[in-house]
């Protein structure tokens, strides 16, 4: 994860990522961390639904800079799902790690 993103992040409780509001653009224009980004979430999916992993996942909403530790439910073509069916664009996913 992106040391100098994460200082500027601000933790937000899971369930409170419903709440906020997501501009359209995405914050990861390169093709190659994309790729990189999706297979972290599948790894973060299967982590999830197999043993209750979280992740923490480094994401943008119209304020600025986030953090959230859970675990990823489910994952579409544009969004993660989370617990009780809170959704994130994935288009403003800068970066998921494990712990």
């Amino acid at each position: 994860m992106n040391s100098e993103l994460l200082k500027k992040a601000t933790l937000v409780a899971k369930e409170d990522v419903g709440d906020l509001h997501f501009p359209k653009e995405e914050v990861i224009t390169s093709l190659e961390q994309r790729k990189e980004l999706q297979a972290k979430m599948e790894k973060a999916l299967k982590l999830g639904n197999a043993y209750h992993g979280k992740v923490k996942i480094l994401f943008e909403d119209d304020e600025g800079l986030k953090t959230v530790e859970t675990t990823i439910w489910g994952i579409t073509d544009k969004n993660i799902l989370l617990k009780k069916t809170t959704i994130l664009p994935i288009r403003r996913i800068h970066d998921v790690t494990f712990y």
